[in-house]
């Protein structure tokens, strides 16, 4: 299959301070940078970046050759709006999309290879969802998610904004489970304290880049 990706990276990461958090380091690798080499060292060729907020700090991590990048003029009409952008970006021809998170820094090429195996298997359903058993019992959807070809049509055909989080709660039946223990994929950031709770939950440091500058116009 001809895999695309979008990774989304536009927001306005207003609850982190005001700091584009794609951009942390992880072992001084940005986690925008460990997203594209996962995706790619699975085999996923067409990758679209959609930037929005810190659309200058973060195209300048960005390889020059061998990537396509959109910037949402209005970013904080909601991640809806970020990922039509991508899905228009793509080729044609792709014949799944995987809609990844920027800030996710334990997702790996075998995280991502686990996804596409599953989404092979998963029959007629038009999206897979990677479902975490969490410690306490419970289970919580996760990212990247993968989204059949017809599916990313039939979002394009529509000009409203339910798809993502909306289009799965009115669809649970499109969607495909797969069931992990695999805590990758719902490890991701959004406030000072999810850092230190990584940090704990790892013994891994996330650091901020010396040239990283605190936006404080978006709250």
């Amino acid at each position: 299959m001809n895999v695309g990706a979008v990774l989304l990276a536009a927001g306005a990461a207003s609850r982190m301070g005001g700091r584009p958090k794609c951009l942390l380091q992880l072992d001084g690798v940005p986690l925008l940078l460990r997203q594209l080499n996962a995706l790619s060292a699975a085999g996923v060729q067409d990758i679209v970046v959609v930037v929005g907020h810190y659309a200058e700090q973060i195209e300048s991590v960005l390889p020059t050759q061998g990537l396509a990048r959109v910037r949402n003029p209005a970013p904080d009409d909601g991640q809806a709006s970020s990922v039509r952008l991508g899905l228009q970006a793509l080729p044609a021809s792709v014949d799944a999309v995987i809609l990844a998170l920027a800030d996710q820094p334990l997702i790996t090429s075998q995280d991502v290879t686990a996804l596409l195996n599953a989404f092979y298997q998963r029959g007629e359903k038009s999206m897979l969802v990677p479902r975490v058993k969490l410690s306490d019992g419970t289970s919580v959807p996760g990212n990247p998610v993968i989204l059949s070809a017809a599916l990313r049509q039939l979002w394009l055909a529509g000009e409203d904004d339910r798809m993502c989080r909306s289009w799965r709660q009115q669809h649970p039946d499109q969607i495909a489970w797969m069931n992990t223990e695999n805590r990758h994929y719902a490890t991701d950031l959004d406030t000072p304290e999810d850092l230190q709770q990584f940090e704990r939950d790892t013994g891994q440091v996330l650091r901020w880049p010396s040239t990283t500058t605190m936006i404080t116009d978006h709250g």
